[in-house]
């Protein structure tokens, strides 16, 4: 049997319709039957009644739908989540925080991550842009815990050594407790060099290693610039050590400097 989701419209609900229930069989019978017929007082007592609980029926109903926009809202950010998640791990648990009560309805929410390179594991915030034009923006609090697979050192690694897939061991556990500078991918691993020691069973993180240097600082180098139909070559010295997919400058005899890539192949680039 499907279990009920008791969330806050939900139980609003029944709070509406107790109170409407309540408006029924109490507060307009005892106004029909009032004796105010006869007295001016009463009259007036008796309508008074009447619009206590006639307001409170309007404040109940906007809690109501209030709380209906609230529900959406976090559907929204909840499905949001789980489409960013859904590559990072075999199973998903996402908890998403409710808005705060004070703020008015989100409509036609828009979900994003603050920051474009952000991993979305352990606790996050999610902005959200709400209206027509998108821009009113709030921003959600959420836990976000992936089971997964990450490499730790399979044993001691010196700095300076090249890593190489027999360094690596695999594990699985809870992607969220990691650090966020931990790289769970083989291929962000291998063939970097080990900045520092590197203990047994230890998580690789970005600033243990770096990609091996292609071309060392005062090295003369080629440079080749290239385009559509065109392609030439210059000679430089380098003013700074990088690796594939670095980006380096370098001075050539004219005194002038230029930032250049290394390409796949250890080829310093520039491209048009």
């Amino acid at each position: 049997m499907e279990q009920l989701a008791f969330t806050p419209a939900f139980r609003l609900f029944h709070l509406l319709l107790f109170r409407y229930t309540y408006w029924l069989n109490l507060v307009i019978p005892r106004l029909l039957s009032c004796p105010a017929m006869s007295h001016p007082l009463h009259i007036k007592r008796c309508f008074s009644a009447l619009l206590t609980r006639y307001f409170s029926l309007v404040a109940c109903l906007a809690c109501f739908s209030s709380a209906q926009a609230d529900d959406a809202l976090m559907q929204q950010v909840h499905q949001f989540l789980y489409q960013q998640t859904q590559p990072l791990g075999e199973e998903v648990v996402i908890d998403v925080r409710p808005p705060s009560p004070h703020l008015p309805p989100c409509v036609q929410p828009e979900p994003f991550l603050p920051n474009a390179g952000q991993s979305p594991l352990g606790r996050v915030s999610v902005g959200v842009r709400c209206g027509e034009t998108h821009q009113q923006v709030r921003y959600l609090q959420a836990q976000i815990d992936v089971i997964g697979s990450y490499w730790v050192a399979q044993h001691d690694i010196n700095r300076g050594t090249l890593i190489t897939p027999d360094m690596l061991v695999e594990q699985s556990g809870n992607l969220g407790e990691l650090s966020s500078q931990a790289l769970t991918n083989e291929e962000e691993i291998v063939g970097k060099v080990a900045q520092r020691q590197i203990r047994s069973g230890s998580t690789f993180l970005t600033h243990f290693l770096q990609t091996p240097s292609v071309v060392e600082r005062g090295q003369r180098v080629t440079v080749i610039a290239q385009g559509n139909a065109f392609r030439v070559s210059r000679e430089g010295e380098v003013l700074e050590s990088g690796g594939v997919g670095d980006q380096v400058r370098v001075r050539f005899d004219t005194r002038e400097i230029v930032t250049v890539r290394i390409n796949e192949q250890g080829i310093l680039v520039v491209d048009f």
